[in-house]
């Protein structure tokens, strides 16, 4: 591995931009470029310095990349894409899709052959937020978590949506109750199902022909996405869509309340307030792309997790920089 960490980006769409703004700001890595599986000729980088190629470069190059961040959609993109390229490099992935988290994990170890690195599910939730859960369980094991998101735009489930046929254009937006968090952070501890906590708001164009109520019921009833919250499904003109949904914040809490003796209560939180989702997503990528180059000259070989990644890993620094700026 060369004094820089040689770094590609697998996909531009708002996560590949996100990703080439947070390698400028972080000097011990460096852009190789971007791989597409469009013409390469119709994508304009936002960094004029950013260099486009098809997807097929990348044959050859497994000896000059040292980590691939992968930034497709996890609906269909990275469980076909991801295990095809973790045979060949290391790579990083924001796979978001909870439930079949067990599943993409084992594929994506399968495919590292213990040869190389894969590091899967890397962004904020799943992501940032899982280990602020585990924290959570493991300093209160007498306690519950909740999980709060939004209000907010999702990527992943803006993606199934729009991937739908008949949709031109698609947001989806998750909203919070209010009345659920403030019986969390009182430590209440309330028993709350998946519908309790949250509802889901998706605006979305329709192409010429879009039959409206097949596509309404194909999200509504989609599974491991909308199926378990209540979800409204509005239709808006092209029009009005690229002047009131083009922004992309978003955010939420990881609350956990218990008891560490009979008589004293405890609350735990962590918030995260964004005002671009794949930008911060982004941000999280790149410092995992820093561990998953540290782990492969380690040795440490297969697919990992955010939960089994030191968090050293992720600085820049040195260790003895890191003790004695941040204990």
């Amino acid at each position: 591995m060369s004094q820089q960490i040689r770094v590609g980006i697998v996909g531009y769409g708002n996560l590949g931009r996100g990703v080439e703004a947070s390698l400028a700001l972080n000097p011990d890595l460096e852009l190789v470029g971007v791989f597409t599986r469009r013409d390469p000729e119709t994508l304009i980088p936002a960094r004029p310095e950013t260099r486009v190629f098809g997807i097929d470069a990348l044959d050859g190059l497994e000896d000059r990349i040292d980590v691939l961040i992968l930034c497709g959609g996890s609906k269909d993109d990275l469980p076909i894409h991801g295990p095809e390229l973790a045979a060949r490099f290391n790579t990083v992935d924001s796979f978001d899709t909870h439930a079949r988290v067990p599943e993409y994990f084992a594929a994506m170890d399968a495919a590292t052959s213990g040869e190389r690195v894969a590091i899967i599910s890397v962004g904020w939730d799943p992501g940032l937020f899982s280990i602020n859960r585990l924290y959570g369980e493991a300093i209160l094991p007498d306690g519950d978590t909740h999980t709060f998101w939004g209000r907010g735009l999702s990527q992943g489930h803006s993606d199934a949506i729009r991937r739908i046929p008949g949709v031109a254009a698609g947001v989806q937006y998750t909203i919070p109750s209010e009345e659920a968090i403030s019986k969390v952070r009182s430590g209440e501890r309330p028993t709350l199902s998946t519908r309790d906590k949250h509802t889901r708001e998706c605006v979305i164009v329709l192409e010429d022909g879009g039959n409206e109520e097949a596509i309404r019921q194909a999200i509504v009833t989609m599974p491991h996405y909308f199926d378990e919250y209540d979800t409204t499904v509005t239709v808006i003109d092209a029009e009005e869509f690229n002047r009131e949904h083009r922004a992309m914040p978003h955010g939420g809490f990881v609350i956990r309340s218990g008891q560490s003796s009979p008589e004293t209560s405890q609350v735990i939180e962590y918030r995260l307030a964004l005002d671009s989702n794949p930008e911060f997503t982004a941000s999280v990528l790149v410092a995992y792309a820093r561990a998953a180059a540290r782990l492969r000259a380690r040795g440490q070989f297969g697919a990992h997790s955010v939960l089994d990644i030191a968090p050293a890993l992720l600085s820049p620094d040195s260790p003895e920089t890191l003790r004695a700026r941040l204990l």
